[in-house]
């Protein structure tokens, strides 16, 4: 079974690039410049950015179902970040360099299963995860931070 991982959506945040910072604070969104990398993965192209990059650091609700799993997280996007990461049975470096937190949900947003993996056994975790007919679609987190990574669903 084929998999998708897809990034954000850069539209919801075109708003915010390029804002001043104290508009920037009114909101509740710090500006940061990558000074290594990896360390400051964007959810846009999924891919960490490299020194020198601006990143937004914001607080987006990945999880929008009105149940008791709905949630939010801060998030790093990448200014500018171009078009987002839209690929079928490949994971991205962000994930394969992290411990990764994978939840699966059902079409009514409740969760019904969840797992860990090392980045390198992803793909692994994913199908057995996704094997399960009613895991409607994947979340994965960051295992460390806890803050949402990417939405992965069947292709």
């Amino acid at each position: 079974m084929s998999f998708r991982i897809r990034g954000l959506s850069p539209e919801p945040f075109r708003h915010l690039f390029g804002l001043p910072e104290a508009q920037l604070d009114a909101l509740g969104v710090e500006r940061h410049r990558a000074d290594v990398s990896p360390g400051y993965p964007d959810r846009v192209q999924l891919r960490d950015a490299h020194p020198g990059e601006s990143l937004l650091l914001l607080n987006y609700t990945h999880q929008p179902a009105p149940t008791p799993y709905r949630s939010s997280h801060a998030i790093f996007v990448l200014e500018n970040p171009g078009e987002a990461y839209d690929q079928i049975d490949e994971v991205p470096d962000s994930l394969l360099r992290r411990h990764i937190s994978l939840r699966g949900f059902g079409a009514d947003g409740r969760m019904i299963d969840a797992d860990l993996a090392a980045g390198s056994e992803l793909a692994k975790t994913i199908h057995t995860l996704l094997r399960c007919a009613d895991i409607d679609y994947l979340h994965a987190h960051f295992a460390k931070p806890g803050c949402f990574a990417a939405r992965i669903e069947r292709a």
